[in-house]
């Protein structure tokens, strides 16, 4: 059986590797990006992802909502999870997409993705 790959799309380092390490920890393949071109080169090349999990606020002309609806044009039923230290709310956010406000427990997310997948 094939592990689930996620997409994990964060311009921090350590908040990057940490996630990685918890994706990988259970069970996950994990492609990473850095920015929003290097998340739609991911999703465009047509390898297997079966989740983005984004932050919102990214450097450059493209935010994480922007990244999520690019994403969906590809991938119109790609299940995603946006994460941002800023923002309270989720204003721009995909149908069916879930939202998690920093600092989150990564126990949290991974329950909520197995909700998704």
């Amino acid at each position: 059986m094939t592990k689930p790959t996620v997409l994990i799309v964060e311009d921090e380092d350590l908040v990057l590797e940490i996630a990685m390490l918890e994706f990988e920890d259970a069970g996950f393949e994990v492609l990473t990006a850095e920015n929003a071109d290097s998340a739609m080169a991911r999703i465009e090349s047509g390898a297997p992802i079966d989740l983005l999990f984004t932050d919102i606020r990214m450097p450059g002309k493209l935010d994480g909502w922007d990244i999520a609806r690019r994403a969906r044009e590809v991938r119109p039923q790609l299940p995603v999870i946006y994460t941002t230290g800023y923002s309270a709310q989720a204003p721009g956010a995909v149908e069916g997409a879930l939202f998690f406000a920093k600092p989150y427990r990564l126990s949290e997310i991974l329950s909520a993705v197995h909700r998704l997948i």
